[in-house]
C-alpha cells in the first residue's frame, strides 16, 4: 500500500507518539471546548510550540462530533512545490506517529476527471501544512477518512466549486490550514492580522499572500462559505511572539469556526 509518511515529525510536533499525544491533550485542555459544533474551521499550521494552542481553539469544538465526523476535506498552501490548482497525493493512507489515517479517492474520482483535481505526489511529500493538522484530527475524533488537498495559484471560484461538490452533511468536517502575516515587527504584525481577521469574518476573498500564507485555499473556502450561508466566529487571534518567538520577526496565527 502506498503511504505517505511524515514529513516534519520531530521537528514541527514530537515524533514519539506518547509525547505528541501528551502535548495535544496539554493544548486543548488550555482551551475552552464550550460552543456551536463547527461545520469548518480555519487553523494554523506552524510548529505546535508557536501555533498549537491557537489551533486547539478550534479542533476541541468538535468534542460533541467525535463519532459523527467520518470525513475531513483538508486543504492548505504549497510551501515546497510550485504549483497550481488544486492536488489530491496518489497515497492511499496519510501517516504520523499516532497511526494512519485512510485517503478518499473515491469521492474526488469525478474531480479528477473532469480536470477540477489534479494528482501529485510530489505536491503532499514534504508538505507541512496539511501534515500538522493530522494528530489533531486523530485526537479530537474516532475514524474518519481524508480529502487531502494541497492548494497551489488557484482561481477561488475553482476552490469554491470543489468544496461545493464535497462539502457533505453533518458527517462531513471542512477544514482550512493557513498562517497569517510573516515576519513583521509585533506590533506591526498585530495591526495587519487584526485588519486580516476582520476581512475574513466579513468573508472578504481577495486575501493577499501579504495577509496569509493559504490565501489561495482560503479565499476559495470564503466563496463556498458565503454561498452555503455559513456564520463564523473567532476563536483566537496571537502570533509566534505571544508563544515562543521573540518579536521582532512574528508569523500571525488565527483560529475560527463555522457554523
Amino acid at each position: 500500500m502506498n503511504v505517505r509518511s511524515a514529513a516534519v515529525a520531530g521537528t514541527f510536533y514530537p515524533a514519539n507518539a506518547h509525547q505528541l499525544q501528551a502535548q495535544i491533550v496539554s493544548l486543548l485542555e488550555q482551551t475552552p471546548g464550550e460552543g456551536l459544533s463547527p461545520k469548518a474551521l480555519i487553523v494554523p499550521h506552524a510548529g505546535y510550540i508557536y501555533s498549537g494552542i491557537t489551533a486547539a481553539y478550534a479542533y476541541h469544538r468538535l468534542a460533541p462530533l467525535r463519532k459523527t465526523i467520518t470525513s475531513v476535506v483538508l486543504l492548505g498552501p504549497a510551501h515546497r512545490v510550485a504549483l497550481r490548482g488544486l492536488a489530491m497525493p496518489e497515497s492511499e493512507q496519510f501517516r504520523t506517529p499516532l497511526g494512519d489515517i485512510p485517503v478518499d479517492h473515491r469521492s474526488v474520482a469525478g474531480l479528477i476527471e473532469r480536470g477540477d483535481l489534479r494528482v501529485s505526489e510530489h505536491a503532499h511529500l514534504h508538505e507541512h501544512s496539511l501534515e500538522v493538522q493530522l494528530p489533531f484530527l486523530q485526537t479530537v475524533l474516532d475514524r474518519f477518512s481524508l480529502i487531502p488537498l494541497v492548494v497551489g495559484e488557484c482561481d477561488k471560484y475553482l476552490v469554491a466549486d470543489v468544496l461545493g461538490e464535497l462539502w457533505g452533511g453533518e458527517e462531513t468536517l471542512i477544514v482550512i490550514s493557513t498562517d497569517l502575516s510573516h515576519f513583521h515587527p509585533y506590533a506591526c504584525a498585530q495591526i495587519i492580522d487584526n485588519r486580516t481577521s476582520t476581512e475574513i469574518e466579513h468573508f472578504t476573498s481577495d486575501l493577499s499572500g501579504e495577509q496569509a500564507c493559504g490565501c489561495y485555499p482560503l479565499n476559495g473556502f470564503l466563496v463556498a462559505a458565503k454561498r452555503q450561508g455559513m456564520q463564523i466566529e473567532k476563536l483566537d487571534l496571537r502570533n509566534s511572539g505571544d508563544t515562543a518567538g521573540d518579536h521582532e520577526r512574528v508569523v500571525g496565527y488565527g483560529a475560527y469556526a463555522l457554523y
